[in-house]
């Protein structure tokens, strides 16, 4: 049962104890996300191509394991999940230090690291997002989502320098020993969280497939779910793809040091703590999907400055694009993780979210191998600017869905009657008569 919330989401115990423990994480995921390639790069002294294979790896699962992940996510208590997702995170990113210090670590051991912690990463945010909802009444899910991804978004700026700063003190795979550390907090912290779901009695439990299918005929047969997905899909390709070669962009293009390029990335990063803070009031003020779709309007266009300078007035330009697309990106985000929460059946949330996900982000591999390609073929600074068209490209598909007519997102749809008499969900049907 969902307790009762009064005053700020942080004065409760068991909120409090998820958001530090996700915050830590976070954050070392942020540190083992650079200090990965650094291992790979400074001491087994890897090629580029096994770089980009790590960060391919650390992606690959949602496209191997994401639909099947969230069939068995529904079956499961959310909260034991996420408590072994994050114990085998932090044993394996362990081993990377250990197997240095042994002499003992290779290339395909830092792959399998990277595959591994991928895996547990797509369980965990499938519970995790389930969870959230359990833990926090339906009016206040957006200040949760908006609290743990301001905190997220500033673990993604402290982050990359912390790594740095790491490796240069202590050794790469330091980097590598801290998002372990993080892990046991995380583990810590989600222990004692008292709050714990409700059992649903005379759910039969069905083949897997088939439960999966429920899944995605729900996403596919919903007309905003579809939109979302479609248009997720679009966006993280030219994001990633954008985002892939930002880092030649500056340092052959506009001449930046390395220095430069950390405060540039740091300060762009930064407009993920605004539109975690200003979600609240867009959504107040112009309505849930109105302020969704004026997040996404703002970021595409501001895409578009990062390419066009030079020089000095360049690194300006960039910062401010970086600044206002990641404060359009991260606001709408924390917008529409609220919807997804508040409208999709709990007992379907797991299926409905892997679906979802697995195109989403199964798109990441591919944006950032089209950037590489794209750059070396047409030119990096063309291909940032091809980026930030695909992404007003992207926007072009949620002005002709269901959402540009609406001020706040669709309600979940209220019970209807089956045959006998009992009630049941009417996106229940919606998925029945998607199976005939």
């Amino acid at each position: 049962m969902t307790p009762v919330v009064r005053g700020g989401l942080l004065r409760t115990r068991d909120f409090r104890l998820l958001w530090i423990g996700e915050t830590t994480s976070t954050l070392g995921s942020s540190v083992g996300g650079v200090a990965l390639p650094l291992v790979a790069v400074m001491t087994l002294h890897a090629s580029p191509l096994t770089v980009g294979l790590l960060t391919a790896a650390a992606w690959l699962p949602w496209l191997l394991v994401g639909l099947p992940a969230g069939a068995w996510v529904d079956r499961l208590p959310k909260r034991p999940v996420m408590l072994v997702c994050n114990a085998v995170s932090m044993a394996v990113f362990a081993s990377v230090p250990i197997a240095a210090w042994l002499g003992a670590l290779t290339t395909p051991h830092l792959l399998v690291v990277a595959t591994t912690g991928g895996a547990a990463r797509v369980f965990f945010t499938l519970a995790y997002r389930a969870y959230l909802p359990v833990l926090v009444d339906s009016e206040r899910l957006l200040e949760a989502n908006a609290k743990l991804q301001g905190s997220e978004s500033a673990a993604q700026i402290v982050g990359p320098g912390l790594a740095g700063l790491l490796a240069q003190w202590f050794g790469a795979v330091s980097g590598a020993l801290a998002d372990a550390v993080s892990f046991v907090i995380a583990v810590l912290c989600l222990r004692s969280v008292g709050t714990r779901e409700t059992r649903r009695e005379g759910a039969a439990k069905r083949r897997l497939r088939a439960e999966i299918r429920d899944g995605l005929r729900f996403v596919v047969g919903d007309p905003y779910l579809r939109t979302l997905t479609a248009f997720g899909a679009m966006s993280n390709i030219a994001l990633v793809g954008y985002s892939s070669i930002q880092v030649v962009f500056l340092t052959r293009d506009l001449g930046a040091g390395a220095g430069q390029v950390g405060v540039v990335l740091a300060a762009a990063s930064s407009g993920g703590l605004f539109g975690a803070a200003l979600s609240g009031r867009m959504a107040s003020r112009f309505g849930a999907a109105r302020g969704f779709l004026l997040c996404e309007a703002l970021a595409a266009p501001m895409a578009l400055l990062g390419p066009i300078g030079s020089g000095g007035t360049g690194l300006v330009l960039f910062t401010a694009a970086g600044f206002g697309t990641g404060l359009g990106v991260v606001a709408s985000n924390i917008l529409t993780s609220t919807f997804r929460q508040r409208y999709c059946p709990a007992e379907l949330f797991g299926r409905i979210t892997a679906s979802a996900s697995a195109l989403n982000y199964g798109t990441i591999p591919f944006g950032g191998l089209l950037g590489g390609l794209l750059g070396e073929s047409i030119g990096v600074r063309e291909t940032l600017m091809l980026m930030a068209v695909v992404q007003l490209f992207s926007v072009a598909v949620l002005l002709l869905g269901p959402f540009r007519s609406l001020r706040d997102f669709p309600a979940p749809p209220r019970p209807a009657l089956t045959s006998a008499g009992r009630e049941r969900p009417a996106r229940a049907a919606l998925i029945a008569r998607c199976a005939k």
